[in-house]
């Protein structure tokens, strides 16, 4: 990421950025989460709780996870057109 300027909307996408890094760090650890319980649920068998902490995850990494990623392609879309670069690639 670009340094720190005065300009709004390079403070605003930083903003983004944060936001979109926070939202991906704690998608993928509630589905790690989901993961683990899952995997205990399987060894010793689906209770009440087990299946309570797998769906709240699930839902939780939905919410949290997708939103992040699409906000996360947004931020690199407007820096890679501020560069100059045109297309979709990386």
């Amino acid at each position: 990421m670009a340094p720190m300027s005065d300009d709004p909307v390079l403070v605003r996408r930083a903003n983004f950025a944060r936001a979109a890094a926070a939202g991906k760090r704690a998608g993928y650890l509630l589905l790690l989460v989901a993961t683990a319980a899952f995997a205990a649920g399987w060894v010793r068998g689906f209770g009440g709780a087990v299946t309570t902490v797998v769906v709240v995850c699930m839902i939780g990494t939905t919410v949290t996870l997708a939103p992040a990623i699409v906000v996360g392609y947004a931020v690199h879309a407007a820096e890679r057109a501020d560069r100059g670069e045109v297309g979709g690639g990386h």
